[in-house]
C-alpha cells in the first residue's frame, strides 16, 4: 500500500489567557478550526491533535494526548500522562486521573479513574479487589479442598448405609 497525505487546511484558535508549556503541540484542523478556548492551561509535552476543541478554564498535565476531533468541556481536569481516543466528547467538570486512558464520551460530571476510566469510586473498588486477587485464590483453593473432603465423607456414609 501507498500512504496518501491529507492536506491539512484548518487553523488553531487559541483564546486569551491560555498558558502552553514547552513542547505543547497543537495541530491545526484539517477542515475547520482547532480551538483552545479562554483561561486553559497545558502543562509541557501535551499532543492536541486536529479539529479538538479544549473548553475553557480547563488544565491539563504533563505527557497528555488529545486524539483528533473530541471535544472537552469547560472547567476539567486531566491529570498526567492521560490518553483520549478521538472522535469523543468529555463533559464540564470531569476530572480524569493520571495515566486513564479515556475510550469513550464523557456525559456526567465527577472524577474516573484507571483503563479503560471508570468513575473512581468503581475504579477504586476494583483496584483493592486486585490487590486481594491472592488471598482470593487461596481462600478458593482451600474450599475446593474442604468441598472433595466433604464429599468424599458423603460418599462414604451413604455407601455404608446400602
Amino acid at each position: 500500500g501507498v500512504y496518501h497525505k491529507v492536506p491539512q487546511i484548518g487553523n488553531v484558535i487559541i483564546e486569551d489567557d491560555v498558558e502552553l508549556g514547552s513542547n505543547v503541540s497543537v495541530d491545526r484542523a484539517a477542515i475547520g478550526s482547532t480551538v483552545i478556548k479562554k483561561g486553559v492551561k497545558i502543562d509541557n509535552l501535551v499532543q492536541i491533535a486536529h479539529n479538538v476543541t479544549i473548553g475553557e478554564n480547563t488544565v491539563i498535565a504533563s505527557q497528555t494526548g488529545i486524539s483528533g476531533s473530541t471535544k472537552i468541556g469547560n472547567n476539567c481536569i486531566l491529570a498526567g500522562q492521560v490518553g483520549i481516543v478521538g472522535h469523543i466528547e468529555i463533559n464540564d467538570n470531569v476530572i480524569i486521573m493520571a495515566k486513564s486512558g479515556i475510550p469513550k464520551t464523557i456525559k456526567k460530571p465527577g472524577k474516573y479513574f484507571g483503563y479503560p476510566a471508570k468513575d473512581l469510586n468503581t475504579a477504586l473498588r476494583l483496584e483493592a479487589h486486585i490487590r486481594n486477587l491472592p488471598n482470593y485464590s487461596d481462600k478458593i483453593k482451600n474450599l475446593e479442598l474442604e468441598i472433595e473432603i466433604l464429599k468424599k465423607e458423603l460418599n462414604k456414609n451413604n455407601s455404608q448405609k446400602n
